[in-house]
């Protein structure tokens, strides 16, 4: 699995920004309820099939789940060079390299299997072609907790969101 691809998969954190303040954490709330909203990056972590760390950038980014059953993915990395010429049209080709190298995009339609707590994504548009269609796309949600701090999900085993509360 290339990294680019595993990356796609790899367990995200974000933090809910209040596009929909009206949501809150509730027993008895489904995890697809609870999961609507704008997510903000926070950090990552990722795990070779090995086992082994990896490494991840520094990166910017959000995840938007609707309740129409889409969303929307994006990270762009913080570190990418700005163009020495200022049009976005013009770059330099290591310019055009490492931006295009640094951002993943895809956006799709997703469904939550309650009873395993897994979000099922289908990619119908990707920065990175090879994730569209790709079979077995999963984030497998492992807890919600509710806190001083906001609320924080727990995805993949490795990955936190956040949404701070009011």
């Amino acid at each position: 699995m290339s990294g680019r691809f595993s990356f796609g998969f790899c367990a995200i954190a974000f933090v809910l920004s209040f596009v929909f303040p009206g949501i809150g954490l509730a027993q008895g709330n489904s995890l697809r309820n609870q999961l609507i909203g704008t997510w903000i990056y926070v950090s990552s972590t990722g795990t070779r099939e090995d086992g082994s760390a990896v490494q991840r950038p520094s990166l910017q980014g959000a995840v938007t789940y609707t309740a129409e059953g889409r969303f929307h993915f994006i990270t762009v990395r913080t570190d990418a060079p700005k163009y020495a010429s200022g049009d976005s049209a013009r770059p330099s080709p290591e310019e055009a390299m490492a931006v295009a190298s640094g951002v993943v995009a895809y956006t799709g339609t997703y469904t939550v299997d309650e009873s395993t707590r897994t979000i099922h994504v289908n990619i119908e548009t990707s920065s990175f072609p090879n994730l569209v269609g790709a079979p077995n796309q999963r984030r497998i949600v492992t807890s919600i907790t509710d806190d001083e701090d906001g609320v924080l999900v727990n995805v993949h085993q490795s990955a936190h969101t956040r949404r701070h509360n009011s």
